[in-house]
C-alpha cells in the first residue's frame, strides 16, 4: 500500500476538523492533511491540544469498509506508526505504548491520537486518524507529565526533524501497517502493538466518564480492549477511557 499523499497547510482550526469538512464534502483520501499552526487543536474526551509551533498536527482522512467496531482498530496502526517515527530519532529502548494509543518517551507522554468518523456518501465509513506529537514543545500543567523528541535525540541525531520530515516518515509507517491490518487482519497489528505496551498486567485505575473504577490489568481482548479484573473478582472489559497503570489515579 502506498503511503498517502500529504496536504501542507500554514493554518487550520483542526486537521480533523478539515477532515471532517472533506469527507462530508464528498473527499475519500486517502489524505494527509498537516498544519504548521491550529487554532482549535482538540483531544481526545474534548479536550484542547495544545497547538505550538514546530510540532507535528497531522490527520489521515480515509475510507474504509470495516464495520464501525473494526475500524476502531486503527488507532492501535496509528501508535505503532508514531512509534517507528519515533524510533527513527530517539533511542528505540525508550519508546513505549501505553494503553490505547499514547506513545511514550521514557515514560513520559509525547503524543496523543484522536480518530474520528462518519458515513460517507459513497458508502463505508470515512475515518479521521488525527495525530499530534511534540517534537520541540511539550505542553505544561498536564495531568500526567509530558515530554518532546528533542529532549530524547540519539547521539547521532543532531535535531528533532522538520514538520515536513516528520509528516513524510509518519506516512510511510502509517502505510505499512495499514497494509497489514487490512491483508493480514488485526493479530499482527495487535502482537506488535503489545510488545511495545508495558503494565498490561498489574495494577490500574480507569476513568469512564463519571466513573472510576480500580483492578488488575490482565492483558487485552482480541479486539484490544483492556481486561480489567475488578476487586469482586469480575471482568471488565474497557474499550475506552484514562487509564493509569501501577498506581492510583
Amino acid at each position: 500500500m502506498p503511503a498517502a499523499p500529504i496536504l501542507l497547510l500554514e493554518e487550520t482550526d483542526s486537521t480533523n476538523a478539515d477532515a471532517r469538512r472533506r469527507a462530508e464534502a464528498g473527499e475519500a483520501g486517502p489524505l494527509w492533511i498537516v498544519a504548521r499552526r491550529q487554532t482549535a487543536g482538540r483531544g481526545r474526551r474534548g479536550r484542547e491540544w495544545a497547538s505550538e509551533g514546530g510540532n507535528l498536527f497531522a490527520t489521515l482522512l480515509q475510507l474504509t469498509r470495516k464495520p464501525p467496531a473494526e475500524a476502531a482498530q486503527v488507532t492501535f496502526v496509528a501508535a505503532l506508526a508514531i512509534a517507528d517515527l519515533l524510533d527513527t530519532y530517539a533511542p528505540p529502548s525508550l519508546v513505549t505504548i501505553k494503553w490505547p494509543n499514547d506513545v511514550m518517551l521514557a515514560g513520559e507522554k509525547a503524543s496523543g491520537v484522536l480518530v474520528e468518523s462518519g458515513a460517507h456518501e459513497s458508502g463505508g465509513l470515512w475515518l479521521a486518524v488525527g495525530i499530534g506529537v511534540n517534537l520541540v514543545h511539550a505542553p505544561a500543567g498536564t495531568e500526567r507529565p509530558a515530554t518532546a523528541l528533542v529532549h530524547h535525540l540519539r547521539g547521532d541525531v543532531l535535531a528533532p526533524p522538520s514538520i515536513e520530515a516528520a509528516a513524510a516518515v509518519l506516512s510511510e509507517a502509517f502505510a505499512v501497517w495499514m497494509d497489514r491490518w487490512e491483508t493480514l487482519g488485526f493479530q499482527p497489528v495487535l502482537d506488535a502493538w503489545r510488545a511495545r505496551t508495558p503494565g498490561l498486567d498489574g495494577p490500574a485505575v480507569a476513568r469512564l466518564g463519571r466513573e472510576t473504577v480500580e483492578g488488575r490489568a490482565e492483558g487485552v481482548a482480541p479486539d484490544g480492549a483492556l481486561r480489567l479484573r475488578l476487586a469482586d473478582g469480575s471482568l471488565r472489559l474497557i474499550s475506552a477511557g484514562d487509564v493509569f497503570f501501577g498506581e492510583a489515579a
